[in-house]
């Protein structure tokens, strides 16, 4: 009797999760914003961006690959190198990526069409969320 009650209860708690889900869902806002404000972090933002792709980016990559090719050496491996060389493309192209994802906005309507071009990409009907 207690297995049943307990298997209730998980079914139950699974139920409410997936309806506040819906709730969410269907609650949110129309436009999607990832970091559109935060002005006053500009200054920090750009002095680290400076840092990573500067002079100092350079050293700490020139570092990594160094660092990389000795432990090629010790463990007569190239993985080590390549994992150097990783590092350091990760770490100059890493503003340009959290730029891109703190940056991004979209708004649904935008999203509805888009989806409904995948879905009718050749059949020449005319979307349902277009305006003419």
């Amino acid at each position: 009797m207690h297995q049943i009650m307990n298997s209730y209860h998980n079914v139950l708690s699974l139920f409410i999760l997936i309806g506040l889900r819906v709730l969410t869902f269907f609650f949110m806002p129309d436009l999607a914003h990832a970091g559109t404000g935060g002005q006053s972090f500009n200054t920090v933002w750009t002095t680290i961006r400076a840092w990573i792709q500067g002079t100092l980016g350079r050293i700490i990559a020139g570092t990594l690959i160094l660092v990389g090719i000795v432990a090629g050496t010790a463990d007569q491996s190239l993985m080590a190198v390549d994992m150097g060389i990783g590092c350091s493309m990760g770490l100059y192209n890493a503003p340009l990526i959290v730029k891109s994802i703190m940056t991004a906005t979209l708004a649904v309507s935008d999203t509805l069409e888009y989806i409904d071009k995948i879905a009718h990409p050749l059949d020449g009907s005319p979307s349902i969320y277009s305006s003419n």
